[in-house]
């Protein structure tokens, strides 16, 4: 009969870990580590946000037009802002100071309005034009600062990634095991093998 041998293997395993921040929940096992954004938070927002419009920004980069959603939406805001504060200024500052004092007549109203109305399409054409020329410039401003946000949020994810790993491998415990088994068996085999050369 053969003479036995004795082999120790030694297996660690990691502690199970769950490591989580206002941001970022990471839980590590001896499988390994997982980590997501906690839902709903600014980065988990960020991060939605980007994944499913940076296409459409970028287009918005190398195609400037006014039909973009942001340039739609200055238009609409600088549009209503300037009505309403044109129209405003010239009821409280010209046209009602004038009829308290009977000096109005209803052709000059007419008038003032119809200058008012020119002067403010000029004015909102012109805006329009600056807006174009600069719409490339705004979504260049706008893809960087999206991505600088994106790149942090991963940031702020692989640092607690890494905390949770650290902590599970401080918790992690070695064992050994020893396995036995017959050497004339392998001696056996060894004889067999060699045949086959």
């Amino acid at each position: 009969m053969g003479k036995s041998s004795k082999q120790t293997v030694q297996k660690t395993v990691y502690g199970s870990t769950k490591t989580t921040n206002p941001y970022v929940i990471s839980a590590t096992n001896n499988k390994g580590t997982t980590s997501d954004f906690v839902k709903g938070n600014a980065l988990d927002t960020i991060n939605n946000f980007v994944n499913s419009n940076i296409g459409n920004v970028l287009n918005d980069y190398l195609n400037p037009s006014l039909k973009s959603a942001v340039n739609q939406s200055l238009v609409r805001n600088y549009a209503n802002n300037l009505y309403n504060t044109a129209g405003e200024m010239i009821e409280n500052d010209i046209v009602n100071p004038l009829a308290n004092r009977n000096m109005l007549r209803s052709s000059q109203a007419t008038n003032m309005y119809n200058n008012l109305t020119n002067k403010l399409s000029d004015n909102l054409s012109n805006y329009i034009g600056n807006l174009l020329e600069n719409s490339q410039k705004n979504s260049s401003t706008m893809l960087n600062d999206l991505l600088n946000a994106y790149v942090k949020g991963y940031s702020i994810l692989n640092l607690n990634q890494a905390q949770s790993l650290s902590t599970s491998k401080g918790n992690a415990k070695r064992t050994n095991t020893t396995k036995s088994g017959d050497d004339s068996i392998l001696s056996a085999l060894v004889s067999a093998l060699s045949l086959f050369k």
